[in-house]
């Protein structure tokens, strides 16, 4: 019989969280996908921390193992889209990486790739497999760094994802603080709104991020930060609005406007109240500065952060507030329920203190 598996859980929900599997993959090398019934313990922890046991059934009848090092055979196939330039990045022979390719198609029943004359395209199927192997990877090496950190008492790697906002300096300080007291740490850093860099942390991909919104306090703790973030118009310094000191809705109607979607349909939906119909959205961006390029070609205005975009004397581009204003606060949070590496620990607990 199998070994028994174990999953550390907080809800029935997360019983095949990515994070549950990898925690399988990461201590056999190979993953389970069952399909009749075969008991698994389960633990839940509540609010208070009290753990309470469960154990109940999962089918195992049609049983699909697969490595870690098929998945990163997989990916690197799907980046080249290249048999021979794959195996040549990977050191293997062209017959081995057919053979793990034949393999996952096997184990899950899907073609996953259309091979051509010179190259090779992901199916649906494979489209669909590669987004799901980029984050089991990710999270397997994850977990590999913070279990080889365990030992390392002068570093280790930190996960953060962060928003966009000038206030990010302070975040900044207290690594490079980090940094002085523990010089071989790491951190690798991923930028997005607040949608992108979520998914990441509920998929345990993160340790922190940083949003432009309130926090869900069900699921994350938070630090909100110092100061608040203005919202403005970036535009051209020869536009008409460039000579007002502010921008109304007003005077923003009929103009071309440049925003992200998030905040489109939140910041600026509660700033202009039922006169949003009368502003239009000519495109969205995600980050400020490619919207700023557009705006530079007077394609029309850019909405964001003060202080974002490089609006200095010579620049070509002025900033003006929105008037009234209009402020978001900035959060780090984490998952309530995180279970941290030690230089996560580390670095909460500096932030903490500044905090205070």
């Amino acid at each position: 019989m199998p070994a028994s598996c174990i999953f550390l859980t907080r809800s029935v929900s997360d019983v095949l969280h990515p994070a549950a599997i990898i925690f399988a993959m990461s201590l056999s090398t190979s993953v389970s996908f069952m399909t009749t019934y075969y008991n698994v313990v389960m633990i839940f922890a509540n609010e208070y921390n009290e753990y309470m046991i469960f154990s109940y059934g999962i089918s195992r009848k049609d049983r699909i193992s697969m490595e870690i090092r098929h998945l990163r055979y997989f990916l690197a196939v799907a980046r080249e889209e290249n048999m021979t330039r794959a195996a040549e990045i990977l050191h293997v022979s062209q017959p081995t990486l057919s053979k793990t390719l034949k393999i996952l198609e096997d184990e899950l029943g899907k073609k996953l790739f259309t091979r051509r004359s010179f190259s090779i395209e992901l199916t649906e199927e494979g489209m669909l497999l590669r987004d799901r192997a980029e984050d089991l990877v990710e999270m397997a090496d994850k977990i590999e760094q913070e279990f080889l950190s365990l030992d390392d008492i002068t570093g280790g790697d930190l996960y953060l994802g962060l928003a966009e906002s000038y206030q990010i300096r302070y975040l900044a300080r207290e690594l490079g603080r980090l940094k002085a007291v523990y010089p071989s740490m790491n951190y690798h850093i991923t930028s997005g709104d607040t949608e992108q860099v979520t998914e990441k942390l509920d998929k345990g991909l993160l340790d922190f991020a940083v949003i432009c919104e309130p926090p869900d306090e069900h699921k994350y703790d938070y630090i909100e930060f110092p100061e608040t973030d203005i919202w403005g118009a970036v535009m051209p310094e020869d536009h008409p609005l460039a000579a007002r000191e502010s921008v109304t809705v007003d005077d923003l109607a009929g103009q071309s406007l440049f925003c992200s979607e998030q905040s489109w349909n939140y910041e600026i939906a509660e700033w202009a109240g039922d006169r949003k119909q009368d502003l239009h959205l000519e495109g969205s961006f995600r980050l400020s500065y490619n919207g700023s390029l557009f705006a530079r070609e007077g394609l029309g205005l850019l909405l964001t952060f003060r202080n974002l975009v490089s609006c200095y004397p010579g620049s070509g581009l002025v900033f003006r507030p929105l008037e009234p204003m209009q402020e978001t606060h900035l959060f780090l949070i984490w998952s309530r329920f995180q279970t941290f590496t030690p230089l996560a620990e580390k670095f909460l607990a500096q932030i903490r203190r500044s905090a205070n």
